[in-house]
């Protein structure tokens, strides 16, 4: 079980004299019923809550949450590649107060930037390791995706290839299922994207994170997204479950 001074030993006391009566049931509700709803690891809630406090662009939880995700053993080189595989996801628009905020605490923590390099890939074969990594998340059938469609936006699906998926998931640090289950998160924090957040929580089935691992994510994420785009994202589960028997 959660305790409230260790987890947030600073940032919640304001609140707790300002607003009493919403902090108590707040706390109560995140660091005791969610906390303790299922047996997910700290490490990989946290990593799910900093994804989706990114993807819901909830920029001063995340500075909160930081801090304690690098405490319940998320690494600074896995905080730095979800931060980086967002920008695939949400746009450098979105994500760049994020960046800033990242290396400010990692700075504050003693960490020395840049860290190592994550990356396996060059500019010459970007394109051909995006495409295995695609084929070897989604299947056979991406083998020539990055080439299908129509002529005039054919390119959009030669970028996915080569930079989502070849500047990104071919990146140490985060494994296939870390990256999926992030991506995850971005897509259900974000709303608006359910046939991609169906597609990929299809992927997170095929790679052995089945059903209930993702509503096990849906549920810890809760409280930073809310109810509407948790119930969005639950469906959109249902549908993958489906389509993967």
């Amino acid at each position: 079980m959660y305790n409230h001074d260790k987890t947030f030993p600073n940032d919640r006391l304001p609140l707790t004299q300002t607003d009493p009566d919403f902090i108590e049931r707040f706390d109560h509700f995140v660091l005791h019923e969610v906390a303790n709803q299922d047996d997910l690891d700290d490490r990989t809630r946290m990593m799910a809550i900093v994804a989706t406090l990114i993807g819901c662009q909830g920029i001063d939880e995340f500075q909160v949450i930081l801090p304690v995700a690098l405490h319940a053993g998320v690494t600074s080189v896995e905080v730095k590649e979800i931060v980086y595989q967002s920008v695939a996801y949400l746009g450098i628009g979105r994500v760049l107060p994020f960046l800033h905020a990242t290396n400010d605490m990692l700075t504050v923590q003693g960490v020395e930037l840049p860290l190592p390099s994550q990356s396996t890939t060059t500019i010459a074969n970007r394109l051909t390791a995006g495409i295995q990594a695609q084929v070897d998340i989604f299947g056979n059938q991406m083998q020539d995706f990055w080439k299908s469609g129509a002529e005039e936006t054919r390119h959009i699906n030669e970028w996915l290839a080569a930079n989502c998926f070849g500047d990104y998931y071919t990146r140490t640090g985060l494994d296939h299922l870390q990256r999926e289950m992030i991506t995850f998160c971005f897509l259900s924090a974000q709303g608006g994207c359910e046939p991609q957040l169906t597609s990929h929580a299809v992927a997170n089935i095929r790679l052995g994170q089945d059903k209930h691992f993702l509503i096990k994510i849906i549920s810890q994420c809760l409280p930073y997204i809310g109810y509407p785009q948790s119930l969005n994202a639950l469906r959109c589960v249902e549908e993958a479950a489906q389509q993967s028997k």
